[in-house]
């Protein structure tokens, strides 16, 4: 079996709203709803669960009914850190789903994840246990030495950008996640659950990702959103 477990713990202060971005709507459409229907449209995902900002439960599901999110299975309140939100996600899981299952970690506020992106994470993460959403670098990456100057830059041929979704099988991340609380690692600051299991020895492996995969942070990027769901693609492109 395969789970989504999608992140909308969070409250948007950056975004400048008086909801939380991940229901502000567009186009008469939540902007989490988007990310849903994603997940509710793959063939290869089985269950949804949701760890939603406390106060939003009964809203979110309104909007899973009107939308016909029928995969949603689980609704759990989020942390007070992105982290906590994940972890507390995944122990819903415990005595749910199986140790070889696979848990798909996504952004809610990420709501234009590509069918063959997801397919990708999948495949991966059955072949290797786990697998994160990568990218190559395309700009040059320079080190500061102080406020105004550099000597240093990093090839950017040794650089990914990684992201969500990211996918691992069950058991890997239930008992990392344990560990981490209990050692205290990789759980504070901008931490997510690659850089964790990183600190706790993990290799990862990279699956495709696409630029198009935007995370919805400023009133900017809800503007970007918008313009991609009005955007035609040219039918010379290839």
């Amino acid at each position: 079996m395969n789970v989504a477990i999608i992140i909308a713990g969070g409250s948007g202060s950056r975004m400048g709203q008086d909801i939380p971005k991940q229901f502000i709507n567009v186009y008469d459409k939540p902007v989490l709803i988007y990310t849903l229907e994603g997940f509710q449209k793959h063939p290869q995902i089985d269950a949804i669960e949701v760890v939603c900002i406390d106060g939003w439960h009964d809203v979110l599901g309104a909007y899973a009914k009107q939308f016909g999110i029928d995969k949603l299975k689980w609704v759990v309140s989020g942390g007070e850190t992105g982290q906590e939100s994940i972890r507390n996600g995944v122990y819903q899981l415990e005595g749910k789903v199986s140790q070889d299952d696979i848990v798909i970690i996504h952004d809610g506020i990420r709501p234009l994840v590509d069918e063959t992106i997801l397919t990708d994470v999948i495949i991966k993460a059955q072949k290797y246990g786990n697998a994160v959403t990568s990218l190559p670098y395309n700009e040059q990456i320079f080190v500061i030495d102080d406020e105004v100057s550099t000597t240093r830059f990093i090839p950017r041929e040794t650089l990914r950008r990684v992201s969500t979704p990211q996918a691992y099988r069950f058991d890997l991340i239930d008992s990392k996640y344990h560990e981490a609380y209990e050692k205290e690692i990789g759980i504070y600051g901008s931490h997510y659950t690659n850089t964790m299991m990183v600190e706790l020895g993990v290799r990862l492996y990279f699956a495709a990702g696409s630029d198009k995969n935007i995370k919805l942070t400023t009133k900017d990027d809800l503007e970007m959103f918008k313009a991609y769901l009005k955007s035609d693609k040219d039918n010379w492109l290839k």
